[in-house]
């Protein structure tokens, strides 16, 4: 490979931010953009060229801009691309030309097994494994087809067969600018791709003066600050003795939410367990290979739970022990304000306590208000709202009852539909006005967008805090209301938060007059705090996404190992097809099934490369066969979590997608139209897209599950998850309330007072600004 000539210092961050914008950085002279295009020069010409083989195209004032730039930057832009595609990495599958089957059978893995247990002729692979003749047709594999170790590798050999070209816009150092304020005044929760570009701005630009609105956003900040040395700025960003915590477990386990040790261990150990017994030909190579090897598989779960534990032991130097002593100092609350936050994670307190030496800090000139706050916090001399809220409930005393949900309007919102079925609606709703000012725009949304699943009695999906999600009977209470009441709930939710977001919008004076919303952000949903796992390299989505599907084909694909040492790592990549009264699995225990066919299941990783999956999925046949829905998945079939750096998606195109037939490399960079990058993190499986085939359009979302095998993948949970994105207000509608409460004119062409497009629906932290508080 040729070296790469660096551009720009300092661009590289830049570019790969601007990229999941739908954009290129481009480091200009303001002062000389904007002359009349010079005549394309030969080095512009090639880079076009080479983005458009990577299904790019660019717009024109990009095109000015980048035939001004030098080679150098060129390069860099190129190469920018190229790693976020993944054009390096090895592509290769198992088998070669695998839209043909190899027909292998259970008959020829076991036939295998015993030719290498107890001796037997055939060839001997350079795995060591002897492949008796008349079972697998080696012919037709680029590794083991026993063990699934790959030993060779191919190229790329197709490109620009995608028909839909990304469109890639200008990104100057104001844009840059405006990205990092937006994500740093962001209302919602940043998900990984926003955490991860934030980072990146910090890196490269100063920290602006603005208000930032999330605890977790706060975090990175001061994680930035302390880096640069610049402690004595840190103290604005903390207003609680939660803050602090957030803080030093972020630090510790790279969390910003606050997740108990036992939630980290449970899951942890979990992932390292196989629970039910599975006859599939992988489980089955995999007991014969090993059964002399190796423990019980509870000896493993319990060394990782140990592992996990031992991990996590709080240990922190004299500098942390003393700005943790000082943040605590100048907290705002009184000694038994901030014991009462510091209740509900009383157990993890004792143990920050002792780590960071608080006892001992507090015995210094200047920390009076920390002993004052640890000697409340050891008595327990302090009040616990929850706890008289608790006993108000239960005896039954509304007055009590409100009077302390009214200081705390977000418990009042979350707890809101479950109040109204205890002390009744319309007393319930009263009492909520009064404070509904208080409540985030987002809280309002959310309690817009589930109360017909509440209300309406069915199981609910829910996400418990470093879980996955799980399906919940709906309340018993629910049973004490007529139909009509409950009907009446459901309207009087509704009506309430859309004129409490009208009511914000009219409170803001607006000069303009006009106001044009895309048609296609009435497909896009409001983004209201999902903290997702994932990177999206590529222009970034929101769960409940919709991309249509061009062509009769949609190509799943899996990459990872990227930089690891061979070792055996096995991710697989799965899909279910739904009927009406049936599930279907094309796997690694199922290569072929209705309408769809896999590359092969590899189970050992190569030397640094990395390794990939496919499965190629018919439309058409799906349709005939009468498919209602198929699910795209991925997990860890090895014990521990998703593989970092694991890169998942699918590509499609009008144009036939080939596959090689000498090499079986069925990747186009061209085609793809989704993929996100696994970072770190618990996650066992994720179900990570939904095929409707006669809609011919995918939903994208990011459904974590803890199993080790599609086959136990909860599709109660992907149809109750569908539904809540289904529920959720999109923002286009958000934006006519805007234009009605503000008396703006619709137009049906960009050129108003205010447009409102796709382009700009592209940074999500940007949208959250109609989250009005």
């Amino acid at each position: 490979m040729e070296a790469v000539v660096q551009g720009e210092s300092g661009t590289s961050p830049l570019i790969t931010v601007s990229l999941r914008h739908q954009a290129l950085f481009v480091p200009i002279n303001t002062d000389e953009s904007g002359e009349a295009m010079s005549p394309l020069k030969e080095t512009t010409g090639l880079l076009l060229a080479n983005f458009h083989k990577l299904g790019f195209v660019v717009t024109e004032e990009l095109r000015r801009e980048l035939n001004d730039a030098s080679p150098a930057f060129h390069a860099e832009a190129l190469t920018a691309i190229q790693e976020v595609l993944g054009v390096q990495k090895n592509w290769t599958p198992l088998v070669k030309g695998w839209d043909v089957p190899t027909g292998e059978s259970i008959a020829d893995h076991l036939l295998t097994w015993f030719a290498n247990q107890f001796g037997g002729s055939g060839t001997e692979l350079p795995c060591g494994h002897v492949i008796p003749e008349n079972t697998f047709p080696l012919d037709r594999y680029n590794g083991c087809p026993f063990c699934g170790t790959p030993f060779e590798f191919g190229e790329i050999e197709f490109s620009d067969q995608g028909s839909s070209k990304k469109v890639l816009e200008l990104w100057t150092q104001p844009d840059v600018d405006k990205c990092l304020v937006s994500l740093l005044q962001s209302k919602t929760a940043l998900d990984a791709t926003q955490r991860d570009s934030l980072n990146l701005l910090l890196g490269e630009r100063p920290l602006p003066d603005v208000e930032i609105a999330m605890k977790e956003t706060a975090m990175l900040v001061i994680a930035s600050l302390i880096e640069n040395g610049r402690e004595d700025q840190t103290m604005r960003y903390i207003k609680s003795p939660i803050d602090v915590m957030r803080f030093f477990w972020f630090q510790k386990t790279g969390f910003a939410q606050i997740l108990e040790p036992r939630t980290v261990i449970k899951r942890t150990a979990k992932n390292f367990r196989h629970r039910d017994a599975d006859l599939a030909l992988k489980h089955l190579r995999n007991k014969l290979d090993s059964a002399l090897k190796t423990g019980p598989e509870s000896d493993v779960a319990n060394d990782a739970a140990s592992k996990a534990k031992q991990a996590l032991k709080l240990k922190f130097t004299r500098p942390q022990c003393r700005l943790a002593a000082a943040w605590l100092s100048q907290l705002p609350q009184s000694p038994e304000a901030a014991c009462e936050l510091m209740h509900p994670k009383r157990r993890m307190w004792v143990r920050f306590i002792r780590a960071l030496r608080l006892v001992e800090y507090s015995n210094k000139n200047g920390n009076e208000k920390l002993a004052a706050i640890l000697k409340a916090f050891h008595q327990q001399t302090y009040p616990v709202t929850a706890g008289e809220l608790q006993k108000a409930k239960a005896v039954n005393d509304s007055d009590k009852a409100f009077s302390l949900l009214k200081q705390r309007p977000g418990l009042f919102s979350r707890s809101l539909f479950a109040n109204m079925l205890w002390f009744g609606p319309e007393q319930t709703i009263t009492q909520f006005i009064e404070i509904v000012d208080q409540v985030p725009a987002r809280l309002l949304f959310s309690l817009n967008s589930t109360a017909e699943t509440y209300f309406e009695g069915h199981n609910r999906i829910v996400k418990p805090l470093g879980g996955n999600p799980k399906v919940i009977p709906p309340n018993a209470l629910l049973k004490r209301y007529t139909p009509p009441q409950i009907a009446a709930m459901k309207e009087m939710i509704e009506s309430l938060c859309i004129e409490a977001v009208k009511s914000r919008f009219a409170a803001i004076p607006n000069p303009a007059k006009t106001i044009y919303i895309d048609p296609q952000l009435y497909k896009i949903p409001v983004a209201i705090g999902e903290r997702s796992d994932t990177v999206q390299d590529l222009p970034a989505a929101l769960a409940g996404m919709r991309f249509p599907v061009s062509g009769n084909t949609v190509r799943l694909f899996l990459q990872w190992g990227e930089g690891l040492p061979a070792q055996h790592l096995d991710m697989d990549l799965s899909c279910t097809i739904a009927f009406n009264e049936s599930t279907e699995i094309c796997a690694y225990h199922s290569l072929t099934a209705t309408g769809c066919k896999h590359s092969g299941d590899i189970r050992s990783i190569p030397e640094k490369v990395g390794t990939a999956e496919y499965i190629d999925i018919d439309l058409d046949k799906l349709n005939h066969a009468g498919a209602k829905l198929v699910t795209f998945s991925c997990n860890a079939y090895s014990d521990g979590s998703l593989s970092p750096n694991l890169v998942v998606g699918w590509m499609n195109s009008e144009h036939p997608m080939k596959i090689s037939k000498r090499t079986g490399v069925a990747y186009d960079p061209s085609c793809v139209r989704h993929q996100v990058r696994i970072t770190s993190g618990l996650t066992k499986g994720l179900a990570f897209g939904v095929l409707d085939p006669e809609a011919r359009e995918i939903v994208w979302l990011e459904m974590p599950f803890g199993s080790w095998n599609a086959s136990t993948l909860d599709f109660e949970s992907v149809n109750r998850l569908m539904a809540k994105l289904d529920s959720r207000l999109n923002i286009g509608h958000l934006l006519q309330l805007k234009a009605e409460a503000q008396q703006l004119e619709l137009q049906e062409s960009p050129g108003s007072d205010e447009d409102y497009t796709t382009t700009w629906a592209m940074n999500t932290a940007a949208v959250t600004a109609l989250l009005i508080d």
